[in-house]
């Protein structure tokens, strides 16, 4: 379970590196390493079968997901860093939901 959310801080990491070394963008930078160090510290709790892991790697994932939505929407979807957030955040926000009601029926 806790592999997906190493692979979701990988990718949330280099897209915010890449958003700031393409267009100079500093919140594109500060939003991929938050993201990806939330997704790595839940990664690290679910590896060591800690409280918590679980619902910070759904929440980081909703977040994910609210917010390629709410940057989608006026582009109509058109540019692909709302898409993209959008396709992470909800197979994120997927996953752990299901995972969440496997533990907690």
């Amino acid at each position: 379970m806790d592999h997906p959310s190493f692979a979701l801080a990988a990718l949330a990491t280099i897209g915010g590196t890449m958003g700031y070394i393409r267009k100079g963008s500093v919140p594109s930078l500060v939003a991929g390493l938050t993201f990806g160090g939330i997704y790595g510290y839940a990664g690290y709790l679910l590896k060591n079968n800690a409280d918590n892991g679980l619902e910070i790697a759904l929440g980081a994932s909703s977040v994910m997901l609210v917010t390629g939505i709410a940057r989608g929407i006026p582009g109509r979807f058109k540019k692909p860093v709302p898409v993209v957030l959008t396709v992470l955040g909800g197979l994120g926000t997927w996953y752990y939901y299901k995972k969440y009601k496997e533990f907690y029926p």
